[in-house]
């Protein structure tokens, strides 16, 4: 055996696949790699650290159930990422999150937020002012509009993680872009 196959770190899938058969070290490894990513993800979705924290510990615990399900024919990120929005819509969904209400201004769907198409250039004011109106959308709206246009998934794959219809996740997308600049505009009108 050569140095490098000593030194190289086993596979998520291989780290699962140990992991099933009762190895909890193997478990601890792929926390490790893992917990900052669905922690990030449970954050964006809920825009809470508290209940992202929580969210992310159920997270593992039902990975640590399920983990013998995981066959390898997705990369295992892709599973665990799954996982994670579906604790965070079952949380949603647990909660009653509030009634949803859109204004209809006639804007397009590929239409974004004047001002927020690169973050990284934005003041820091108005980074916090969008991270605010994004906590403040309906969860159904705030899942699309994180996974598409934050995240940067396709609208089949924002159907598919979600469980929706590829046409309601293109409409809830759209319904938040407007809610959001309704919210910005507010926001503005305040200061």
């Amino acid at each position: 055996m050569s140095v490098a196959e000593i030194e190289k770190p086993d596979s998520d899938y291989a780290l699962a696949q140990k992991a099933a058969g009762g190895d909890l070290a193997s478990f601890e490894e792929l926390y490790r790699r893992h917990f900052r990513r669905v922690y990030a993800l449970a954050l964006r979705m809920t825009a809470s650290p508290e209940e992202a924290e929580d969210l992310a510990q159920e997270t593992f615990i039902q990975l640590f159930k399920k983990i013998g399900s995981f066959r390898g024919d997705s990369a295992f990120t892709t599973w665990l990422h799954r996982m994670t929005v579906n604790q965070v819509l079952m949380h949603f969904r647990r909660r009653k999150s509030r009634p949803e209400y859109t204004s209809e201004e006639g804007e397009t769907p590929d239409q974004i937020v004047k001002g927020t198409e690169n973050q990284a250039r934005m003041p820091v004011v108005d980074r916090i002012a969008l991270e605010d109106a994004i906590s403040k959308l309906p969860a159904g709206y705030r899942s699309v509009f994180v996974l598409h246009d934050v995240e940067g998934y396709e609208h089949n794959e924002v159907a598919e993680m979600l469980g929706i219809s590829e046409g309601t996740s293109k409409s809830q997308l759209h319904k938040a872009r407007l809610k959001l600049r309704g919210l910005i505009r507010q926001q503005a009108a305040k200061n």
